[in-house]
């Protein structure tokens, strides 16, 4: 079958490294100075020849059979800006990356000029596309949940991750590992205040952008991290809201064993005990972390299992064959 042209955003890499393993020609928008979400098929990653950068100020000129969106602002603004009629008339998708956050205009906890007591909750967030042309795609069934899509067709395409050839599970480093940017300044949501004081029990490393505001690592290149993440005894995911994290997944498809907390979708991940840790009452973390230092059978048996959900679950070519699935859907 004829392999589409699409059109869309540099807004997570490696996600978008990912999507390059669907059987099409992606055309991402890159502007000079490669500013965030313009970074056309720049940074660290190892795209394949069929990710290709597109300066913006071009877009007009070309032909796509499918326009990918990924941000809100892709939706309200630069598809005015630049792209023609005719292009926004294309069979048109709205990735959504994460689960839903404050409404619009509201502050935290309350709703603004609505009285007081009243609640933002983000069940009540209706998704900014509301267009039944448009094919709204969620990276995982909890998402989906909690968006109301209103008359958008939805469907869930969960991640898919490929690990370089014989990256597994070795746990020579007695720390866990916490992988997460700018854990900093998007505190509890991500579990900062979690990290901080299960670090004054246990030895724990924190790599990702921003990280050493909080003493951490840095940030370590997509390509190179799955073999870090290999060498620690375990990966410690502290994320209380919000969307099932690329990094790990890659960490159980290597076989690191897995402590989170059994919020969101990762309640359905980790079978707690079997695959991994999945615990939502914060003090049993610690002794979780200390029986995997202590006994690197358990962390390897745990990993082992974890390995097996990724393997099932998360498979690149099942990601791959989804979204050529939804691709064909939306221009068929």
């Amino acid at each position: 079958m004829r392999r589409l042209n699409v059109l869309t955003w540099h807004t997570h890499g490696s996600y978008l490294y990912y999507l390059g393993h669907a059987p099409h020609e992606f055309h991402v928008l890159a502007r000079p100075g490669r500013p965030p979400g313009y970074g056309g098929r720049g940074g660290p990653f190892p795209f394949g020849p069929n990710v290709h950068d597109l300066p913006a100020a071009q877009a007009r000129e070309r032909e796509f059979d499918c326009i990918l969106f990924q941000e809100d602002h892709h939706w309200h603004k630069d598809q005015y800006e630049l792209l023609t009629p005719a292009q926004r008339a294309l069979p048109r998708i709205y990735l959504e990356h994460d689960p839903p956050g404050l409404l619009p205009g509201m502050s935290p906890g309350r709703a603004a000029g609505s009285g007081a007591g009243a609640t933002v909750w983000p069940t009540d967030a209706r998704h900014p596309v509301d267009d039944p042309n448009v094919l709204l795609v969620h990276v995982t069934p909890f998402n989906a949940l909690m968006w109301d899509s209103g008359r958008t067709p939805t469907r869930v395409i969960e991640h898919g991750v490929a690990l370089p050839q014989g990256v597994r599970y070795g746990g020579d480093i007695e720390h866990g590992l916490v992988v997460t940017n700018h854990l900093a300044r998007r505190g509890r949501r991500m579990g900062a205040d979690l990290f901080a004081a299960l670090r004054t029990e246990i030895p724990l490393d924190l790599v990702g952008m921003g990280s050493s505001e909080l003493g951490g690592i840095g940030e370590v290149d997509h390509p190179q991290l799955p073999a870090l993440l290999a060498r620690y005894r375990f990966l410690f995911s502290p994320v209380r809201y919000s969307s099932l994290s690329l990094s790990t997944i890659e960490a159980m498809m290597a076989g690191v064993p897995v402590v989170a907390l059994a919020t969101a979708e990762m309640a359905t991940v980790i079978a707690h005990g079997v695959s991994g840790v999945a615990v939502t009452d914060t003090r049993r973390l610690a002794d979780a972390m200390r029986a995997l230092l202590r006994d690197r059978g358990l962390a390897e048996r745990l990993g082992a299992a974890g390995r097996r959900t990724a393997l099932e679950r998360f498979s690149i070519a099942r990601f791959g064959a989804d979204w050529d699935a939804a691709l064909r859907h939306v221009t068929r």
